[in-house]
């Protein structure tokens, strides 16, 4: 006897629609499977068979072949075990057919018969819903999670028991307590809520690199901030989280999604309500970084989407390891290409760096810094300038005075205060790219620059001649533009100002034509 089960595989972030076929026939008693399998697929015919008989399902002496189509598209994971299980019992007759139409299985099974959580079952039961599927079995684990989406109703399994009962029709409870996930929803998001976050009130002095974070901030731009050691550059990253904006429903189901193919979904228990804010340590692979793998998983560049990378002590990092950031800050997302297909993953984040501006942290104050020439070229050599290009504002954090580390003086804005000029930024910002794909001043595309960033003759002149002295590159002449926007923005100003303009060139004073000079 023949039957389907519909079930699903993670591609990136996305799922592909993936059928279990099995048939029972007459023939000599063996168990294939076919359909371009992994090895933790090929694994699933002994616990499938263990997991059964453990269950109190006698598996008659017949000839059983499974097949999983599409047959070009490999797969992997232990997703598979469940649906496998139940085109199994469909075709020998111990549940009823029906009872799977419309209806997405996934699921691990253990060799006792209990049924197991997955990775990535959000992005599946989203492509459930999106091909019109109502129904999802999954783990009783995997519940919380793929309840995120709305309009699909979800069944949580602890067994096979529990499935042959409710598929055979002899239980008519659906194992599924819709109250119970929505409460536990609403608690989890409330705890998240209530988390504080690092406030900029915190960080005394330093007011000319806290207005830089605004900036940064406020047109989505890279940022990279020099200084001693002890000045505040870590602070200022860890604070610039709190004056982003708040993530949109689709935002936070596409960040979902990443953390649930990560198998980092799980310990949160709710969609992610906040920006991620990533800080890998110097030692991180490239992999590490860009993602990777036999079955590629998201790197930190991915983990970091709609929200912050902060590369901290970043000429620590290998030089390999950095230039891995070059494609995605242009395209914003990752390719990974592999033997069985090119996985994409989206790298839309905000790069903060921090670093020494020497080896020993204190140049160019000479009384201490005691580094040679030749050490200060090295040293900046683990930089690129195609990287460096990248880098829209670049800025220094001198060393404390002592007034201003005891906090006399000037009373320290809020993050909550400085969130509230950005969010004037980014709805003006709204407002002129209506109808585009463009969001932010840094997504400004080259081909649009004279669009947007249109320059007065006087401001022309400047240009010409701050290009010409600098020597800048394409990229770097259109970040000036793009930063120029931003603090025009800030001013409520239409027109981009020759002071705009201005403070824009000063944040390219780390470009390394200007640093070695």
């Amino acid at each position: 006897m023949y039957s389907v089960v519909s079930t699903a595989i993670v591609r990136g972030i996305e799922s592909i629609e993936v059928s279990v076929e099995a048939d029972v026939s007459d023939g000599m008693p063996v168990f294939e499977m076919v359909g371009l399998l992994g090895s933790e697929v090929k694994e699933a015919r002994e616990r499938v068979k263990t997991a059964l008989r453990n269950s109190g399902c006698r598996i008659p002496a017949k000839r059983i072949t499974v097949n999983l189509s599409p047959a070009d598209v490999r797969k992997s994971g232990a997703s598979f075990d469940l649906p496998i299980a139940v085109a199994i019992l469909s075709s020998l007759g111990m549940i009823k057919r029906e009872k799977l139409s419309n209806m997405l299985v996934a699921g691990e099974v253990g060799l006792n018969g209990d049924v197991l959580p997955v990775e990535g079952i959000l992005p599946m039961v989203a492509e459930a819903k999106r091909r019109g599927i109502s129904r999802c079995m999954v783990a009783a684990k995997n519940v919380q999670e793929a309840s995120l989406i709305e309009g699909i109703k979800i069944y949580g399994m602890k067994n096979l028991r529990q499935v042959i009962r409710f598929l055979d029709g002899q239980s008519e409870e659906e194992p599924c307590v819709e109250q119970e996930i929505t409460g536990r929803i609403e608690t989890a998001t409330g705890q998240r809520k209530e988390e504080t976050a690092p406030d900029f009130a915190e960080i005394n002095g330093q007011q000319f690199l806290k207005h830089a974070c605004e900036v940064a901030v406020s047109g989505m731009h890279n940022l990279l901030m020099s200084g001693p050691p002890g000045a505040g550059k870590t602070m200022a990253a860890k604070r610039i989280a709190g004056i982003l904006p708040p993530l949109t429903r689709e935002e936070q189901l596409e960040i979902s999604k990443i953390y649930s193919v990560s198998g980092l979904l799980a310990e949160r228990e709710t969609l992610i309500e906040r920006r991620p804010f990533r800080n890998p340590h110097h030692t991180i692979s490239p992999q590490g970084l860009a993602g990777g793998g036999r079955y590629p998983k998201p790197g930190e560049i991915t983990l970091a989407h709609s929200g912050i990378l902060f590369l901290d002590e970043m000429t620590e990092f290998d030089r390999s390891t950095l230039e891995v950031l070059r494609q995605p800050l242009e395209e914003k997302q990752i390719s990974l290409v592999r033997l069985n297909g090119t996985y994409h993953y989206p790298a839309d984040f905000l790069l903060v760096g921090a670093m020494n501006p020497c080896a020993c942290g204190y140049y160019p104050d000479r009384n201490k810094c005691r580094c040679t020439e030749r050490q200060l070229r090295h040293y900046l050599s683990k930089l690129s300038q195609p990287l460096l290009d990248r880098m829209d504002i670049c800025v220094e954090a001198p060393r404390l005075e002592y007034e201003e580390l005891t906090g006399k003086g000037a009373r320290n804005e809020t993050s909550k205060e400085i969130r509230e000029r950005v969010l004037r930024v980014h709805a003006i910002q709204k407002k002129r790219f209506q109808g585009t794909s463009i969001r932010y001043n840094s997504r400004i595309p080259s081909s649009l620059i004279e669009e947007y960033c249109p320059l007065g003759e006087t401001q022309r002149q400047y240009m010409y001649h701050v290009y010409q002295r600098l020597e800048l590159s394409a990229r770097a002449y259109h970040k000036v533009l793009k930063v120029a926007r931003t603090l025009a923005d800030m001013e409520e100003s239409e027109k981009i100002e020759q002071r705009h303009l201005a403070e824009a060139v000063c944040y390219r004073s780390f470009d390394k034509k200007i640093w070695e000079g």
